[in-house]
């Protein structure tokens, strides 16, 4: 008698389930991600966010202290949370929120961007006991080594259940 059980699709996905994770560690994630002009201005136009400090060369040369466009800063949070999937909230159910955001320092095209989690914390949620909620907080880094922004978010996501 051959018996197989299915699957459903959450417990085939990639990432993590709540248990996995332990307060205090570390997710280095890989690969960076080298950053182009047309990315960028393609993120932009699609955004509607068409700022002359993003996508116009001459004016950035005639008006900006660094003599080049900025990258949209959506653009390096969207690439630094997509770059953590894998490895944090590829099981997800939701996404709870974002907290505490900062753009420490401009990214310019070219730029190789890399990212790393820390987790935060960790709890069984009160209303779903086979979910927990995770709070991590998402670090990235330039070619340079040099922190380029930050954020904490928080993530709902199964507990793995027994065979």
């Amino acid at each position: 008698l051959n018996m197989t059980r299915e699957l459903d699709a959450r417990s085939n996905r990639y990432g993590r389930y709540f248990d996995e994770f332990e307060i205090g560690d570390i997710y280095n994630h890989w690969p960076g991600k080298t950053i182009t002009e047309s990315e960028d201005h393609l993120y932009c136009l699609l955004t509607m966010a068409g700022s002359p400090l993003h996508i116009d060369s001459n004016y950035a040369k005639k008006e900006m202290a660094e003599g080049k466009n900025f990258v949209i800063g959506t653009y390096v949070y969207a690439l630094l949370t997509g770059m953590s999937v894998n490895d944090i909230s590829g099981k997800a159910i939701a996404s709870l929120g974002v907290n505490e955001l900062q753009h420490l320092l401009p990214v310019f095209h070219g730029d190789t961007i890399y990212a790393s989690t820390e987790i935060l914390d960790k709890r069984v949620s009160k209303s779903k006991p086979t979910q927990g909620i995770l709070t991590v907080k998402t670090k990235g880094t330039n070619q340079h080594g040099k922190v380029v922004c930050t954020f904490e978010r928080s993530v709902m996501l199964p507990l793995k259940v027994a065979d």
